[in-house]
């Protein structure tokens, strides 16, 4: 009885075939279980029985998951009204799947056809940072100088191919153009800060050349200005970089420091005037920050000394008290003021020929590298004692910065002259002092600066200039054909390789500054320089500037071997360590 209730309730029971009315007797007297009930699957000729087909064959196996669903649908197709609801054909149902599948893969198709063309959009839309195509190019500027004067004029030169970008006239000649440092709080375009060579001194847009701002000469009095403006931090919180000016007079003492808005270029208070006797060529101004933010103002004539900066606002804007970040003093720089309490702190007095900042490996200061006549100086920025001296004669120029050892430490490149047509070309390490490097070359031109650049491996290269060379040692002795006069070979020394120098160019003119430019996107360095090419009385001497891309010159470029090794370096081996090679920023290392 439990059963028959049990059928009841599940499977309401046969369908009279002919009403279309269920039948309770028929379906109690079913000698069929209820799983047959359950699982009726199709006959051949489209009707059920009992999971059987007429011919007593088994069911078919690929019959099983399409009998659930209709067979479920007969048994309930009774409407509420005892009328039955059309019945749903198998083939209605595949319809409808495949109607559902075809739309879901037109979907995914049609998905991906959209993606492939925003993908080609975005590629031909969007344009690729241009290469620069020109591997060398020179531009000629004219005669160095004339009858009558003509007006100073500044350019700006493309570094692809050195077309002009802008030009703008200048009151004067300028003896300084700096263009990084300063940046206006409204304006994301770089600023480029000239100095002339009297009272001359002006912020331009280094996109468009047009002035910001410009100094009122009048501020400057009777003085000129005696050397580029420095760059300081924000004194007026206006969120730009301030600027100071040092000026001298007619007379031998007379020293003024001038404090600039650099946002308005308004002077900052008055001069403040100092009386210092004037012997040797000038140093600096330069600014040093201590190890616990103490900041001083370095400068001297033929000698080095520092001023607080906050003793120079405070009498500039005619306070009691200086802002927080000017209050801090460094002990070890304070025990030097005079014994008289002079605002003068004493730093180094013995012939100075030149003043630089060198980044200190171990510590957030930097230290002092002094070059003088008799040699170089490495004082510890933090005390101002001295770390190494080397004693050398006949520097011709400020050492050139770069990481030549793998001690994370720069080291120094120096070039001394000689009365005889020959220099000396020196690195020094820059932990020691002691001369790791050095090479005797024939080179006549005094004015040619060494320059360094470095690469992805925390190397530096440097380059520097001097007349041809053999291409090997023991051909040195012979007598080769000659060069044509004045003829003078860009020569790179890079650190794997001591025993050998890479030709890169050859020029006659005379070199008087040379700079490295970085291009970012192609890890590739480019070397600049301002030359005066060959002259004579009745044509004055043009003035040029010439450009090379470093990693084509490399490729391009004559070895040069100072010196027999053994084993030998293979030239393919030398020009695959050389294809390799990419340049970055120093700042990125």
């Amino acid at each position: 009885m439990a059963t028959v209730l049990s059928r009841a309730l599940k499977l309401p029971g046969k369908k009279s075939p002919d009403l279309g009315e269920y039948d309770p007797l028929t379906q109690a007297d079913s000698d069929e279980s209820e799983d047959d009930l359950v699982l009726n699957l199709k006959q051949k000729n489209g009707g059920v029985k009992n999971g059987k087909s007429p011919q007593g064959e088994g069911p078919d196996p690929d019959s099983d998951a399409e009998g659930i669903g209709p067979a479920k649908q007969h048994l309930s197709e009774v409407t509420t009204e005892g009328y039955p609801s059309p019945p749903l054909g198998n083939l209605e149902q595949k319809t409808a799947s495949s109607f559902v599948s075809h739309i879901r893969t037109l979907i995914f198709l049609l998905t991906v056809l959209i993606s492939m063309i925003l993908v080609l959009v975005c590629a031909f839309l969007i344009p690729c940072p241009p290469r620069d195509l020109q591997n060398m190019w020179s531009r000629h500027l004219g005669p160095e100088g004339g009858v009558p004067k003509p007006q100073a004029t500044l350019l700006a030169l493309s570094g692809v191919n050195g077309s002009t970008l802008w030009t703008s006239s200048l009151a004067e000649e300028a003896q300084s153009l700096q263009c990084s440092g300063l940046t206006l709080v409204d304006s994301a375009e770089a600023i480029c800060l000239v100095t002339g060579i009297s009272k001359l001194l002006s912020a331009l847009n280094a996109t468009s050349g047009k002035a910001i701002w410009t100094l009122n000469p009048s501020h400057l009095s009777s003085g000129t200005l005696a050397a580029p403006a420095v760059l300081l931090p924000d004194l007026d919180d206006d969120g730009v970089r301030d600027l100071m000016i040092l000026t001298t007079g007619l007379l031998q003492g007379d020293l003024c420091f001038l404090l600039v808005s650099g946002k308005t270029g308004i002077p900052m208070g008055r001069p403040v005037k100092y009386n210092i006797v004037r012997e040797g060529n000038l140093i600096g101004p330069q600014v040093h920050i201590t190890t616990h933010g103490a900041i001083y103002i370095l400068f001297g004539f033929g000698n080095i000394q520092a001023i607080a900066l906050k003793d120079i606002f405070i009498q500039a804007e005619n306070r009691d008290s200086s802002p927080p970040s000017l209050q801090i003093e460094e002990p070890e720089w304070e025990k030097r003021r005079s014994v008289n309490l002079s605002e003068l702190i004493d730093v180094y007095s013995d012939g100075v020929e030149f003043l630089q900042m060198v980044k200190a490996p171990d510590s957030n200061c930097s230290n002092l590298l002094i070059t003088t006549t008799q040699g170089l100086v490495l004082l510890r920025g933090q005390d101002l004692e001295r770390h190494w001296v080397l004693n050398l004669q006949g520097l011709c120029s400020q050492p050139t910065l770069g990481y030549f050892t793998n001690d994370q430490t720069l080291d120094f490149l120096l070039e001394a002259q000689y009365g005889n047509g020959m220099k000396k070309v020196i690195v020094v390490d820059g932990n020691s002092g002691v001369i790791i490097w050095n090479n005797s070359l024939p080179c006549h031109m005094k004015e040619s600066a060494a320059t360094s650049v470095m690469t992805s491996d925390q190397k530096s290269v440097f380059l520097f200039w001097a007349e041809g060379l053999s291409a090997s040692p023991s051909d040195s002795d012979l007598n080769s054909e000659p060069e044509l006069p004045g003829l003078h070979h860009l020569y790179l020394l890079h650190p794997t390789f001591p025993t050998l120098l890479l030709d890169l160019a050859n020029d006659t003119g005379t070199v008087n500054a040379s700079a490295i430019g970085i291009n970012d996107v192609w890890k590739d360095a480019f070397y600049v320089i301002r030359k005066t090419g060959p002259g004579s009385e009745n044509h004055p001497r043009p003035l040029v500037v010439s450009k090379v891309n470093l990693r084509w010159a490399l490729m391009e470029s004559q070895v040069v071997l100072l010196k027999e090794t053994t084993p030998k370096i293979g030239r393919g081996e030398l020009r695959r360590f050389l294809s390799r090679i990419k340049f970055v920023s120093s700042q990125k290392v």
